[in-house]
């Protein structure tokens, strides 16, 4: 296990390397001037544009650009933005934020998506599993905009039973229960038919009925038999979602008011701070390798059969 860990560890280097890169790379395709775009629709001074592009290596190649911000990442300095502000400031202040808001829809999706999908399992070509299967179907047809607005005004204001707008700066996690449940919703459509389509399969595999011909108790053959295996697909998109969740919520932290990952991605990419985005995404990139190697060895929490030598 240790070996494989090592093993996995050393393969993400190649794969951070390549991906900041390709970021790097397509953020400086966007074009135009970051310096002369801070501007606005004034002129702008050429001494100070002459300076400013210097500071930042504007004027050399890409590759050596790319050079200049990696050997700075190694050593945890994510960049400055043109504006002056520490991009790791920047990346403290929205990353919490961002990661509350994930955990709650993660805990949703994982709660009501796993729950709904083993009810409609079981009860696979009845009425729970035909309300199931409308009802993700119904789910994932709507925009997540517009679902954001419809869950923003009949649960925000009209019924007031969580708050409509998050708190400027630093919101509450009840601030966060309703973009919470708008971020996890498509999520938990999908890992709700998953689950069920798991179930469904491993309810005819032969240690499900190993296990009801011993006699054991049926919520036994249902949670360590049956659920313990059907998940391993699920944990698979599981894992990679959570950072989905974090890197897509731009939509979301728009309506509910959210400061978090997606909106300064969103704002940085408007106002072109490459150092913003490309450091933002760096952090995301780390998130997906991680949550990868902690699937990877649930696997084998799960499926007894597989072991990592």
């Amino acid at each position: 296990m240790g070996r494989y860990v090592v093993r996995r560890l050393l393969q993400m280097i190649p794969v951070f390397l390549g991906t900041t890169f390709l970021i790097y790379f397509m953020v400086y395709q966007l074009g135009g001037d970051p310096i002369s775009a801070m501007f606005g629709d004034k002129a702008a001074d050429p001494v100070f544009v002459r300076q400013m592009r210097e500071e930042y290596h504007l004027n050399d190649p890409l590759i050596v650009q790319y050079w200049y911000y990696l050997t700075g990442l190694l050593t945890g300095d994510f960049g400055t933005s043109f504006s002056g502000i520490p991009v790791a400031d920047e990346l403290k202040r929205a990353f919490p934020i961002s990661i509350r808001l994930a955990l709650i829809a993660f805990a949703i999706e994982i709660v009501v998506g796993v729950g709904a999908g083993l009810l409609a399992g079981l009860r696979r070509g009845k009425f729970a599993d035909s309300v199931v299967l409308v009802t993700t179907l119904i789910v994932i047809s709507i925009p997540v905009f517009v679902l954001g607005y419809v869950v923003q005004y009949w649960l925000g204001l009209k019924w007031q039973l969580f708050p409509a707008t998050a708190t400027p700066g630093d919101p509450t996690w009840e601030d966060l229960i309703l973009p919470g449940i708008v971020l996890g919703s498509l999520s938990l459509a999908f890992v709700a038919r998953l689950t069920r389509t798991s179930i469904a399969e491993n309810m005819r595999a032969d240690f499900v009925r190993t296990a009801t011909a011993k006699g054991l108790p049926r919520r036994r053959v249902v949670t360590v038999h049956l659920l313990r295996n059907s998940l391993i697909p699920v944990v698979t998109f599981l894992g990679a979602d959570l950072g989905a969740l974090m890197a897509g919520a731009i939509v979301t932290e728009g309506i509910f008011n959210v400061d978090g990952v997606g909106r300064l991605i969103y704002l940085a990419v408007t106002k072109h701070e490459n150092a913003t985005v490309v450091g933002a995404v760096a952090a995301l990139v780390i998130v997906y390798l991680v949550m990868n190697l902690i699937v990877d060895l649930l696997y084998a929490v799960l499926d007894p059969r597989i072991r990592y030598a």
